[in-house]
């Protein structure tokens, strides 16, 4: 269970889930796992859900109690995690826009895993820091657009059906918009799954859009410069959620293990324990009360935060399993979350990308006036 202080809802798995997740964990890094199999569980079980307002079909809480179900699931598995994460940020940005008819159009179905969400919204943030220029972009046909461009790299595509969040440049250069494209839509195209080096059973794929249409009932808002500012803390909040699960499962490992002759790794373990519910407390803080909104920078010190925690969480479950982690038969759970860990520098921004941003690169780091900012969802 994950040790998110800040939870309202409870997050506990189902033992049937914890269960299958345990036993599915390597499957689904290695890719022996069907990936088929993996969202209809997490969404059976109501972890899309958490998070969501009542009256939307949701559990209640705000997006503090879906990081939460984040790490729950993380601690066991990072590959369940980002397949929660991908699906629970298309929600989010359901969540998020002002177009009600395709909320209620969409949300049933996503909540209820009959159709997968996908954030395709990568691209879109390393515009918003002036990294990347938009790779999609749309020409005006009728009374909405064609757009062509790729996205490299997406995960939750299951080849039964999804729904695919993407930022598109308006013809002319007239600013962006952030559609939802379905993967029926003619024009879009799915690659074979990527070949990663770990995190396989996850549906992840590039994506390439062919003169595909786009529907302003589609639109799910219609200035992604505005827009993006107010939906970024959730984006990062959620996807801050992998790490919290690793890096506690790493840590509740190097305690078990910290027995006869390394009693010297017990005080390291408790302070980087308090130090991870201090940056959860952080976290949890800066979502409800709207500091990230007002400044921005502070939320990506803490994403690198966190991953410096996973980093630091793996190395003392290293230390304190000693030898064994580097046997096949005994090591087989540390060299997956290893794997898993090297990924989480990895997540879009990268701690790269967000080092440049902090060091006077990000073109974006001004607060969102008070009339801009949402309620903290």
């Amino acid at each position: 269970m994950s040790r998110f202080i800040a939870a309202e809802v409870s997050t506990t798995l189902s033992p049937q889930l914890a269960h299958w997740l345990d036993s599915a964990a390597d499957g689904l890094d290695t890719g022996t796992i069907d990936p088929s199999t993996l969202l209809p569980r997490l969404t059976a079980a109501g972890l899309a859900q958490v998070g969501v307002p009542l009256e939307l079909g949701g559990m209640g809480g705000n997006v503090t109690d879906a990081i939460a179900a984040i790490a729950a699931v993380s601690e066991r598995s990072l590959a369940a995690g980002l397949v929660l994460w991908g699906h629970r940020t298309y929600i989010e940005y359901l969540l998020q826009s002002p177009n009600a008819g395709l909320r209620q159009q969409m949300l049933p179905e996503v909540l209820e895993g009959r159709l997968a969400g996908a954030t395709g919204l990568s691209n879109a943030m390393k515009f918003l820091s002036g990294l990347e220029e938009l790779r999609i972009h749309a020409h005006h046909a009728g009374e909405g657009y064609t757009i062509n461009g790729n996205l490299a790299w997406v995960t939750n595509l299951p080849l039964t059906g999804f729904n695919v969040a993407v930022a598109v440049a308006r013809p002319n250069g007239k600013g962006a918009f952030i559609a939802s494209v379905a993967s029926e839509d003619e024009g879009v195209f799915r690659s074979p799954d990527l070949d990663l080096l770990a995190l396989r059973s996850t549906n992840t794929a590039a994506l390439t859009f062919s003169h595909s249409k786009v529907a302003e009932e589609s639109i799910i808002h219609p200035d992604a410069e505005q827009w993006l500012p107010l939906v970024r803390p959730a984006f990062l909040g959620l996807q801050i959620g992998m790490s919290i699960g690793l890096a506690w499962r790493a840590l509740s490992e190097a305690r078990k293990a910290a027995g006869t002759g390394r009693q010297i790794l017990q005080k390291p373990i408790d302070n980087l324990s308090d130090v991870l519910k201090q940056q959860e407390w952080e976290l949890c803080q800066g979502l409800t009360n709207g500091r990230f909104l007002r400044d921005p920078a502070q939320l990506f010190a803490l994403r690198i935060d966190f991953a410096d925690s996973v980093a630091e969480a793996l190395a003392l479950e290293l230390q304190a399993t000693g030898g064994a982690a580097y046997l096949s038969m005994t090591g087989q759970g540390f060299a997956r979350r290893w794997r898993e860990a090297a990924f989480i520098p990895l997540i879009t921004p990268t701690l790269v990308q967000l080092k440049t941003a902090l060091a006077g690169g990000e073109r974006d780091l001004v607060p969102v006036s008070p009339d801009q900012q949402v309620d903290g969802r």
